[in-house]
């Protein structure tokens, strides 16, 4: 029986130190997964700058933590304006 939680190392790879920027996301699901592809549109032409997985329940406590540091974030900085949409439709080949 342990006593407590364990420390998890997190072994950060220096070629994501930079992170990638996108201003658009597209999100899919099938019964098992939530796949959040996120995309650098410019038009006429866009790219999937990072494709992230992830399961069912973690995505929805992915969602409560969004809210709650947004919810700070507003307390701090005021009210986030809601981005509008780009034009056209996004399409994934």
């Amino acid at each position: 029986m342990t006593s407590g939680p364990k420390e998890i190392k997190v072994n950060f790879p220096p070629s994501l130190h930079g992170g990638v920027y996108a201003n658009n996301t597209v999100i899919t699901h099938t019964r098992e997964e939530f796949i959040l592809d996120f995309i650098m549109a410019a038009p006429p032409a866009g790219s999937v700058t990072a494709r992230v997985v992830v399961s069912p329940g973690h995505v929805k406590r992915l969602l409560a933590t969004l809210m709650e540091n947004i919810s700070r974030y507003e307390q701090k900085y005021g009210e986030i304006p809601k981005a509008e949409e780009p034009p056209g439709t996004l399409r994934i080949n």
